[in-house]
C-alpha cells in the first residue's frame, strides 16, 4: 500500500511532506546497500571498523622503543616487554605469567590466553632469553607472579599502561599507538611482514578462529614493492 501524507497522524508544526520525502530517501539507501548499489553499506551497531582498531609499531618504532628500555637499565621492564611484544600477550596475559610457566633452560614457557584463547607453550627467542635471564638473576626463584610489582603482586594492566606510555614516550612514537595492546598487534603484522602462514600466526597468537587474524593479512606498499621487484621482468 502506497504511504501517503494525509494518512500520518498530524502534529503542530512538522511538515509531514518533508518527514515523508526523507524516510523514503533512507529505505532507498539501505536497500541500495542491500543489492551492492552506490551507497555505503550501513555497518552494524557497536562494532568499529577493524582497521581502525588495528595500531601497530613499525619496525623503525619497535627499534626505537627497544632502544629506549636497553637505555633505562630496567631489567624487569626490559623482559615484560621482550616476551609481551614476542608472544603477542595482552595486558591481562601479562600478569598471568607465573615462575612455573618459565623453563629458562630449556628456553620455553607457558602462555595462558584470555578470551577463549588457546593457551599452550611456546619456545622463546634469543632476545627473550637473554632479557629473562637478566630479569630472573634480579628476581630470584621465589614463586610467584614472574613480573612483580613493588608489593610483590603481579603487575596490573594500569602499570603497564603506564610503562607502555613512558617508554614509547621516551621513543618519539606517536601518542596513538602508546598503549599496550599495540604490541600484540605488532606482533602480528611482523609476523606477516616475514611471510609467515596464517594459520601459524593465530597459532603463536592464541587464536582459535582464523578469522580473527585475518585483520593482519592485509598487503602492505613494502610487500606490493618485493612483488614488484620479482616480477620486473615477468
Amino acid at each position: 500500500m502506497a504511504l501517503k501524507t494525509q494518512d500520518l497522524p498530524m502534529a503542530p508544526g512538522v511538515d509531514l511532506e518533508a518527514l515523508a520525502a526523507a524516510l523514503v530517501a533512507r529505505l532507498g539507501a539501505i536497500s541500495d546497500s542491500h543489492e551492492g548499489g552506490p551507497t555505503a553499506p550501513v555497518r552494524p551497531r557497536g562494532k568499529r571498523n577493524a582497521e581502525r582498531r588495528v595500531q601497530f609499531l613499525t619496525a623503525e618504532e619497535l627499534a626505537a622503543l627497544f632502544a629506549a628500555l636497553h637505555k633505562a637499565g630496567n631489567e624487569r621492564d626490559l623482559a615484560i616487554f621482550e616476551v609481551a611484544y614476542h608472544r603477542g600477550l595482552r595486558a591481562s596475559e601479562v600478569g598471568l605469567l607465573k615462575i612455573g610457566h618459565l623453563r629458562l633452560a630449556q628456553r620455553r614457557i607457558y602462555v595462558t590466553r584470555l578470551k577463549r584463547g588457546k593457551s599452550g607453550e611456546y619456545p622463546l627467542t634469543e632476545r627473550e632469553v637473554r632479557a629473562l635471564r637478566a630479569w630472573m638473576r634480579k628476581r630470584g626463584q621465589v614463586a610467584g607472579p614472574l613480573f612483580l610489582s613493588r608489593n610483590r603482586k603481579p603487575i596490573s594492566r594500569r602499570r603497564l599502561d603506564e610503562l607502555i606510555k613512558h617508554y614509547a614516550g621516551l621513543a618519539g612514537i606517536p601518542e596513538t599507538k602508546r598503549h599496550f595492546h599495540c604490541l600484540r598487534h605488532s606482533c602480528a603484522t611482523q609476523l606477516v611482514e616475514r611471510d609467515v602462514d596464517l594459520l601459524l600466526i593465530g597459532d603463536h597468537l592464541g587464536h582459535v578462529d582464523i578469522r580473527n587474524t585475518q585483520i593482519y593479512a592485509k598487503v602492505s606498499g613494502h610487500k606490493r614493492q618485493q612483488l614488484a621487484d620479482r616480477l620486473r621482468d615477468f
